[in-house]
């Protein structure tokens, strides 16, 4: 297909142990293009005799089984080698059609950025599809989503389009099915635009065999997104926060992302309230995940939620502490005076506990009930003022 060779695109076919299927894949996508890149990942069947009845496709052979993660890391790594800038996967065991490779040309035509990564898109609905596949990707949509931010119909499809040049630059580790995940979240985090195409699938081919290993493998993937949820929280979301607010500008940010949302005064004041709330919590270490664990609950604007947990920054620290202090020792009627210095010099917080515990909740009360009764207050005016605006 003279379109492959325009984009520099390959189709990567990671197999193992598919002899059935796999000649009949090779000869559907050899209809299109001769840039094939096959990584026989350790196969004991007859995969070895088959793929020499091929010998015009590129082949990788590897000793050992070691994953499909693994074959695709190789695969990826020469391709870059033989000059490719994209790479279809497409998986050996005949649930992928050929015909559908033009989608994904098409979709990178007609995309507005070429740092893109394309997922196919399988119709869960239709009547051959397992129950486990169908919970499974629904499992995987949410975790994808919570993550990155961005909802896809489907995460878990083999099917995809990858920008080489730009997986190359992340750091990749895991070696089987869980590295599909891996893949595609730390390329969103990345830059990288991960979107869906609709292709066609099938499932009740009577050749097609499967190495997904439903217990193990479900539990590295789910080992993988707790550790993905950690990062997202205590790095990621944080990460672009500060830069969104640097790109904007901290009065463009308040501008655009507080008041020029959409939502009502009475939710954008509460979710500052929220926010200011459980940055001056003496729950230190956990406010980015209660922040957006309540602002989702509760159904607010986790932006602006999320901005105003940060009250509690590291050069605020020491004040925010200071302040609980003498506020907690105050309504109990404790005659202590503190100060900056001594709680940075061998203070001793267990003698103080109470008083501190007790400050910090009043003290975020206060701050969350003022801050948010400021907050409604200006938004409704400015709300009212911009009304008067538009219907002068």
């Amino acid at each position: 297909m003279e379109r492959m060779q325009q984009w520099r695109c390959c189709v990567l076919i990671p197999t193992y142990n598919n002899e059935k299927s796999l000649a009949r894949v090779l000869r559907g996508v050899l209809r299109f293009t001769s840039n094939i890149i096959v990584v026989n990942d350790g196969a004991t069947d007859g995969t070895l005799e088959i793929l020499q009845g091929f010998s015009q496709i590129h082949q990788i052979h590897l000793e050992k089984n070691q994953g499909k993660g693994k074959a695709l890391k190789t695969g990826f790594k020469e391709a870059l080698n033989k000059g490719y800038e994209y790479a279809i996967t497409m998986d050996s065991d005949g649930q992928h059609f050929a015909e559908d490779i033009p989608v994904f040309l098409d979709a990178l035509e007609n995309e507005a950025t070429k740092n893109v990564l394309y997922i196919g898109a399988r119709n869960m609905a239709q009547a051959d599809v397992p129950g486990k596949s169908s919970f499974g990707n629904k499992f995987s949509n949410f975790w994808f989503w919570f993550e990155t931010g961005t909802w896809l119909q489907d995460t878990q499809c083999g099917y995809r389009l990858y920008p080489l040049k730009e997986i190359e630059k992340l750091s990749l580790f895991t070696p089987k099915f869980e590295f599909e995940i891996e893949v595609i979240v730390k390329a969103s985090w990345n830059g990288t635009l991960v979107k869906n195409v609709p292709v066609k699938i099938v499932y009740d081919d009577v050749d097609r065999v499967s190495h997904f290993r439903t217990v193990p493998d479900f539990t590295r993937i789910s080992i993988l997104n707790t550790w993905f949820v950690f990062v997202t929280l205590f790095y990621i979301k944080p990460r672009d926060f500060f830069r969104k607010v640097k790109k904007k500008g901290v009065k463009k940010f308040l501008l655009n992302d507080v008041l020029g949302s959409k939502d009502t005064p009475a939710k954008k004041a509460s979710s500052i309230a929220l926010g200011v709330f459980i940055g001056l919590s003496p729950l230190w270490g956990l406010h980015t995940l209660l922040v957006l664990f309540l602002s989702f609950l509760l159904k607010l604007n986790k932006p602006i939620a999320f901005a105003f947990s940060n009250v509690s920054l590291p050069p605020f620290i020491p004040f925010i502490v200071l302040a609980s202090l003498q506020t907690g020792s105050w309504i109990l009627g404790e005659s202590f005076t503190f100060s900056l210095d001594s709680i940075n010099e061998n203070f001793n917080f267990l003698i103080h506990l109470k008083a501190y515990l007790l400050g910090s909740m009043v003290l975020a009360l206060t701050g969350a009930l003022l801050l948010g009764g400021i907050g409604y207050l200006t938004l409704t005016f400015f709300g009212k003022r911009k009304m008067a605006v538009n219907n002068g």
